[in-house]
């Protein structure tokens, strides 16, 4: 299955399914990069990088550099690291490099591609459900401390190979985190998918391969549809951000790593329900979503240190944030997000009754 998306910058293809590695051997076949690097973390380089080392062609020159798994990767020194390793083997502008893993690893790989020689070019080969995201639409980037991926670029990448095989043999926690970005996509844009997957997913163990694909294709589809309009994120692009801000704010708190991505996104999307309905009046049951969430095993969990004003602090950093004014994606109706400044007393107000309603776990 190839799905094609279109930028100003840039169109390339994704191509989606239990055997498309044959694609990745076929691109390279056709470009003729000098030399290849192989960006990939200590997990998935134990799992899958044999696959990958057998679908270059013979006549490819290749070198291979594992960083840490998971958000670790995403730090200054490790993209220093990469740069190095890319410089010591004689990579030149056309060079390629290959972006091996989750979203982490694709952020981190497409960075090190984006800032090379003034930028060189990159390919995703995603290992997990929440890299369904995150590998398209060129956002590549590094975490600092006072924020998640706010240092970074936009750098579309040559192609996108997404495996899909690869995908069983992710842990649970892996899971939930790239569910919830198909939950999102289903959520901003099409009230169908989320009747479909709230009606066909109650276990996240037993995902059907039909109805995986399917909502894979679907979120892929709908994200190249909003970048092919707004590809730097001048203005309907920020509807992808639905949940991010307090999301993004849930995972620095607690520690790069310590709750993932997904799992704090999730909570942030349940906050901007409630705010949702408070603000706009969302038609919509929030309860019985909860209730599906839970049983797929959301935690929805807030660090125990995350006082409001605390809270409040880290969503004015928010990149759709202005003069510390929190921005955020809401929702008038399913599939219809707008993008509201929000004052800090609406946002405690909704902070308080959400912590009470849904009972989280303080941790």
């Amino acid at each position: 299955m190839k799905i094609d998306i279109q930028t100003p910058s840039k169109s390339y293809p994704v191509y989606i399914g239990t055997n498309v590695l044959e694609s990745l051997t076929a691109h390279l076949q056709t470009i003729q990069y000098t030399k290849l690097l192989i960006i990939t973390d200590e997990t998935v380089s134990q799992l899958h990088l044999e696959e990958i080392i057998n679908a270059i062609p013979p006549s490819y020159e290749f070198f291979t550099y594992i960083v840490p798994s998971g958000e670790k990767a995403k730090q200054f020194t490790i993209y220093e690291s990469c740069l190095s390793y890319a410089l010591e083997q004689g990579l030149d502008r056309k060079s390629c490099i290959i972006a091996l893993g989750g979203g982490a690893v694709g952020d981190l790989a497409g960075f090190v591609a984006a800032t090379y020689m003034r930028g060189i070019p990159f390919m995703q080969v995603p290992t997990t459900i929440l890299a369904h995201d995150s590998a398209v639409g060129g956002k590549t980037g590094i975490n600092h401390p006072l924020g998640k991926n706010m240092i970074g670029s936009f750098h579309q990448p040559d192609a996108v190979i997404y495996h899909t095989e690869f995908l069983r043999t992710l842990p649970q926690s892996e899971i939930r985190s790239g569910f919830a970005e198909a939950v999102k996509h289903a959520l901003i844009a099409d009230s169908s998918l989320l009747e479909f997957l709230m009606s066909n997913v109650s276990d996240l163990n037993t995902i059907k391969d039909d109805h995986l694909i399917y909502f894979l294709k679907r979120g892929i589809e709908i994200k190249a549809d909003v970048v092919s309009k707004d590809e730097r994120e001048t203005g309907i692009r920020a509807f992808l951000n639905f949940g991010h801000t307090l999301g993004h704010v849930i995972e620095s708190s607690a520690g790069y790593g310590k709750i993932s991505h997904g799992e704090a996104v999730m909570t942030g999307m349940i906050y901007a329900l409630y705010l949702s309905k408070e603000i706009l009046d969302l038609d919509f049951n929030i309860r019985d979503f909860e209730l599906w969430i839970k049983d797929l095993g959301y935690s929805l969990e807030i660090p125990i240190d995350l006082e409001f004003d605390k809270a409040f602090t880290g969503m004015t950093r928010d990149k759709k944030s202005f003069s510390n004014k929190p921005r955020f994606v809401l929702l008038e109706s399913i599939g219809q997000p707008v993008v509201i400044e929000l004052s800090k007393e609406i946002l405690e107000k909704v902070y308080v009754t959400f912590l009470s309603s849904t009972q989280l776990k303080r941790k």
